[in-house]
This record gives structure tokens, sequence and C-alpha cells, in this order.
């Protein structure tokens, strides 16, 4: 191992903490650096995180409201109209369904529930009177955090859901511009970052981040977190491709651990400030997904995915528990006795 690349590790985390940042150019070198020098890497993600994030961690979860036969060709998505998948298919879930879910997300500490509906914007007074249904009822009935996932917004639609109770909105960038055409055709890139912008003219939190591991280079997750601290985006969702029979990308191959914490650490280089939360594809750390947080990771996502089985949520809670994290917004700290794990959304 060669002293210099520890020397110049140790440089750029002191310049972060003393309110400076690391440079496109130093990313792409961290990001390629072998395995042996990650734990000096985390070591130092780990302490921008604890200086700029604190001891607490977000936890959030997601309710699939509507699923299936959406009209875009997603690549990595098994909702997708596009592809021959074993998704379930459904309408719009009943709002008593939504609140069950919410109640039993908020006994586990979580702070904001997201309602995410398969398509590509809210595009019809039906669609839109649903949605208003749901923040009223979640606005009345909890006290959970209220974000959404819905597509496109325009500024009248982003201004609708903000005077409907929204707090939060979630929209991924997916990837870097240079590589989105192997990922969807049927949206651009721009009409991307113009959903987060009108996001942000409403008034609302911007949760936008991507999907690592779908072939993309080294350099091109960097042109992502790049992207992503020139939007200043302030939560970061990191996903990890979970390959899905019948969509073009079921035969990637998964991301190792050592791979997924490199990506970590580098975006909690590149983003001090921002709330970078794990999601989809974490159990592929298997037996290492607490270090997460050591790699500067400050929420997570608990419960199911979209379409897929998330991790217990117990052993999770446990995990909060030993490594002594405290979850942001949790009044109870303990998981009421006898719960279960959170429902997959039904037919309505």
């Amino acid at each position: 191992m060669d002293k210099r690349i520890f020397d110049k590790i140790d440089q750029i985390t002191h310049r972060i903490l003393e309110q400076g940042e690391m440079s496109t150019e130093e990313a792409r070198w961290m990001i390629a650096l072998d395995d042996d020098y990650l734990p000096w890497q985390m070591a130092g993600a780990d302490r921008i995180r604890k200086t700029f994030r604190g001891e607490e961690i977000e936890v959030c979860a997601i309710s699939n409201v509507r699923s299936g036969n959406c009209s875009e060709n997603c690549s990595f998505c098994a909702q997708s109209g596009h592809h021959q998948t074993e998704a379930p298919k459904y309408g719009y879930i009943d709002s008593e369904e939504l609140l069950k879910q919410a109640d039993e997300a908020r006994s586990w500490g979580v702070s904001d529930i997201g309602i995410v509906s398969k398509g590509w914007g809210v595009r019809s007074d039906k669609e839109a009177t649903q949605l208003k249904k749901y923040l009223h009822d979640l606005n009345e009935h909890s006290d959970i955090g209220r974000c959404a996932s819905l597509g496109v917004l325009t500024k009248e639609t982003a201004t609708l859901l903000k005077d409907s109770g929204l707090e939060n909105y979630h929209h991924n960038l997916e990837c870097a511009e240079s590589y989105f055409d192997q990922v969807c055709t049927t949206h651009t890139y721009q009409e991307n970052i113009d959903t987060i912008l009108a996001a942000r003219e409403a008034g609302l939190r911007v949760c936008a981040g991507g999907i690592l591991g779908m072939g993309e280079s080294l350099d091109q997750r960097i042109e992502l977190a790049d992207t992503l601290r020139k939007l200043g985006v302030e939560s970061v969702p990191l996903n990890f491709l979970n390959p899905v029979m019948g969509t073009p990308m079921q035969n990637q191959t998964p991301l190792e651990p050592y791979e997924i914490l490199r990506i970590i650490a580098t975006y909690r280089y590149m983003l001090p400030k921002a709330e970078i939360r794990i999601a989809g594809g974490r159990g592929f750390l298997r037996d290492m997904q607490a270090m997460i947080f050591m790699a500067g990771a400050s929420g997570i996502m608990i419960g199911n995915y979209l379409t897929t089985a998330g991790r217990s949520v117990n052993d999770d809670l446990q995990m909060f528990q030993d490594l002594k994290l405290k979850v942001r917004g949790d009044t109870q700290q303990r998981r009421k006795p006898g719960l279960k794990d959170i429902p997959v959304a039904v037919v309505s």
C-alpha cells in the first residue's frame, strides 16, 4: 500500500471538514481506489457524516399504491408495461390501507412514508383527486411525514401537491445523463431535472438519487453525484440494481459489498451535508449491511420495496440499537411487541 494515497485521503477529508469540497477529479480518483484503501476511505466518510449529519439517522418507508403496466420503458423496472415480468398489477389501494401501512411504519420510528405510483406524472383529475385524498387522510390521521414519487411534475402539479399537504418529493435521476439512453427512452433526462426544479420551486423538499450497478462506468457514477451536487439535492437515495427477470437488465451482475461501500463513501465525500439514504439492493451487502453507516450513510429505507421484499424490520431495528444510532423523529425508540413487517400493497 502507498502512504501517499492515505495522505491524500486525509487531505481531502480535512478540507471537507473545514467546509471545503472534493473536486470531480478527486472523486474519480477515489472511487477507483483498490479495496486495500477502503477502510481508510470509510473512516474519513464516517467523520464527515458525524460532523454534518450527527449521530441520528433518518428512516423512511414506501407504499406502492398503484402497480404495473407503467407506460415508461425503464430497463431496470419490473413495473414497466414494456417488459414481461411477474410484478403485481393493481389500481390505487384504498386510503385505509395506506393509513394502516403508515401507522405500522410510524411505530418503527419511520419519519416519512412515500406514496409511490407507477406512471409518468399526474395526468388526470381522477389521479389528482385520489392523491389529494391520500394526503388529506395522512395529515388528519397520522403524524408521519408525507412524501411522494409520481413521475414528472409540472409547476402546476407540484403546487397542487404542495397545497394538498405534500412535504417531500422523490424523483430519481437514475444514472448519469451520458448513460441515460441505455436506461430509458420514453422520457428525457431534462424532464427529470425539470421535475426536481419544479418540486423545489413549489416549496417541497427534494429527494433524488439513482440506481448503481446498471452497467455504468466509474466516471458515470461520479457524473451522477456531480449533477446531484450542482442541483443542491437535500436527500440522496442510493439504490443498487437488483436484476429482475424479464427486464433488459436481467443479466447484470449485482455489485459486490466492497464496491457498494466504496460508492457510499465516495458519495459522502462529494455530498457531505446531504442525507444519503440506502434503499433498494441493500441485501447485496449480505453480512456487511451495518457498515453502510460507517461508510457515510445517514438514512435508510426500511420494510418492503416496490415489488420485492426487504430485510426483516426486526433485524434493522436491532442493527440500529447495536450501532447506538438514534432514529430521527422516533419518539418510541423501541418497536411495540407483536407488530408485523410492513404489508405489501394489495388490490383495492
